[in-house]
């Protein structure tokens, strides 16, 4: 049996977004031992935890003028397998600016969401019951640059004198940008004051990659280890990519500059043949990310779909598209990144094209393993486009390469094994302490 560890993260675990990649960590996890809190207003589905508390911002914002209970009990065997789609809330509401404001989060949303998520008003009765009913042995921080997810781990830690194990896969403490404004300063002074206690508390980290591993360790003295997003995808046999009519795919987020990428290379592949076609898919569901898309002659942009369908479209591509974006404030953001997308294309058995920074973690990271072409300028698309659809060989020589990294570096039970290890360690090393 595992140890009883609580999750605490903005997102439930859902095979259609990124908290999926919560399987590398908790798969062979009993789902007694597993509880989750989180923020996300939409109800949670079936998936790794016994029971989930959810907490909202809409529900924080109601309670500062009207006594309510802010926290909503689901248990998993009362929940659905797929997740519905939320309802479009106006793009005016406080809750609409407060919560999803992705890369553009101001100092004043930051501030704002800090003063909504006031301790006593999330921090109840019923929230300590259902904590004491579990008794948890470690808390896992899915980590956040809001205050109040490290503030909500800082508190169970200490209430029940246990280790905190820090997911990181995105730099939100070093990350600091130029700006006149007073405001982004006391944020980011506060947030790392907050960052530096949760670390000093006592406990591990599991990483992305190496690269952030290295930074994390050496700052803050830990001992944390990388643990590689893996995937449930089924290796197909190769097959030469369809030179006639390749089917080209992207699945996933299309912000932080990514739409333009995608369209570069869109249009790259316009200029080899009119025909060629990128097929997209995204959850996003603001125009102003998908609607230059949506106008591309060369885009089929086809929205969102389950991630069971996401898993057809997968296995049925020629090629499959990694792409970050090339402006600064992006960079930075994914400058550490890999994403599932990365582990889910290395897996599936398709033809990977890259295209993006190499200042970004996926770019970088595709670059190091050389299983396929990875454009980091829109000047060389074209020529590596063109080699990519005629030459068989270096088509089959990238297959056997990607099936190998994946074997080494996205293996699921490996994956495990080295998260088991690090969570006892820290269990054994605080209980010693």
């Amino acid at each position: 049996m595992h140890h009883r560890v609580l999750i605490v993260g903005t997102v439930p675990y859902n095979r259609q977004t990124s908290s999926r990649a919560f399987e590398s960590y908790f798969s062979n996890w009993e789902k007694e031992n597993l509880y989750q809190i989180f923020s996300n207003p939409r109800e949670p589905v079936h998936g790794h935890c016994d029971s989930l508390y959810q907490i909202t911002d809409k529900r924080m914002l109601v309670r500062h003028v009207k006594k309510i209970d802010t926290g909503v009990i689901f248990y998993d065997k009362d929940l659905n397998d797929e997740w519905e789609t939320l309802p479009k809330q106006k793009s005016t509401s406080l809750i609409s600016k407060l919560y999803g404001l992705g890369s553009h989060k101001s100092p004043v949303n930051y501030l704002l969401r800090g003063w909504l998520w006031k301790k006593k008003y999330w921090c109840t009765s019923k929230l300590n019951e259902w904590l004491d009913g579990f008794s948890p042995e470690c808390v896992f921080l899915a980590f956040s640059d809001d205050y109040f997810i490290p503030q909500i781990a800082l508190y169970i830690a200490e209430k029940y004198d246990i280790p905190i194990i820090s997911c990181i896969g995105d730099d939100y403490f070093f990350n600091d940008r130029k700006s006149i404004s007073p405001l982004y300063y006391f944020y980011r002074a506060t947030y790392k004051k907050l960052v530096k206690r949760l670390f000093a508390h006592g406990g591990s980290a599991a990483y992305i990659g190496d690269k952030i591993r290295d930074k994390y360790n050496e700052e803050f003295g830990l001992k944390g280890q990388t643990v590689y997003l893996t995937s449930e995808l089924c290796r197909h046999e190769f097959r030469p990519i369809d030179a006639i009519k390749p089917y080209i795919s992207y699945c996933g987020n299309i912000r932080l500059g990514r739409a333009e990428s995608l369209c570069l290379i869109a249009s790259a592949l316009g200029k080899i043949n009119s025909n060629y076609k990128i097929h997209v898919f995204s959850n996003e569901s603001e125009e102003r990310y998908y609607k230059k898309l949506k106008k591309h002659p060369n885009v089929i942009y086809g929205g969102a779909i389950p991630y069971s369908e996401v898993k057809n479209v997968m296995n049925q591509s020629d090629v499959l598209l990694i792409v970050e974006g090339f402006e600064e404030k992006d960079i930075d953001i994914t400058r550490y990144s890999l994403s599932t997308k990365v582990a889910d294309s290395l897996a599936v058995g398709g033809a990977v094209l890259t295209f993006g920074s190499i200042e970004c973690g996926a770019i970088e990271y595709m670059k190091q393993i050389d299983c396929g072409p990875v454009c980091t300028e829109a000047s060389q698309l074209e020529e590596k486009i063109i080699k990519l659809l005629s030459d068989v060989n270096y088509q089959r020589a990238n297959y056997y390469r990607a099936r190998e990294i994946s074997k080494l570096n996205h293996n699921l039970q490996n994956s495990n094994r080295v998260f088991e290890g690090i969570v006892e360690t820290a269990i054994a090393e605080y209980t010693r302490d």
